[in-house]
């Protein structure tokens, strides 16, 4: 297949190639830094009034020293791996999984239970 640029001296091919990445690169940072001020920070997304009542739940369930927030989103890849949104409250149930693993954690989502990563939640 012939690349659209094949035509050019070699030289002139990578100039347009580096021209090509920066400007993708360019596109890239500005797209993050939108995405950035779009996405609020999680300690200050107000809670759903159905995830007021889940908190509510998982208070009066477990305590409120118990209660973490997710602090970004977490797609669980592992049998009984919770999947998570960022800003969701969990209670711990344990600081570790089955095998002793402490950055893995048991928690309690309201319903679903379920191992997090230990890193992705902070105290609420």
């Amino acid at each position: 297949p012939q690349l659209p640029h094949g035509h050019l001296a070699l030289p002139s091919f990578w100039k347009v190639m580096e021209d090509t990445l920066q400007q993708s690169g360019a596109q890239l940072r500005s797209f993050c830094q939108a995405f950035e001020t779009v996405t609020p920070s999680p300690g200050t997304q107000p809670l759903t009034p159905a995830e007021e009542r889940k908190v509510l739940s998982l208070v009066s369930k477990h305590g409120p020293d118990k209660l973490y927030q997710v602090t970004s989103n977490v797609s669980g890849s592992r049998e009984l791996d919770l999947t998570l949104l960022r800003g969701q409250i969990v209670a711990l149930l344990q600081g570790a999984d089955t095998k002793g693993n402490t950055s893995r954690w048991l928690v309690d989502a309201g319903g679903p239970r379920g191992f997090v990563p230990a890193a992705k939640l902070r105290p609420y």
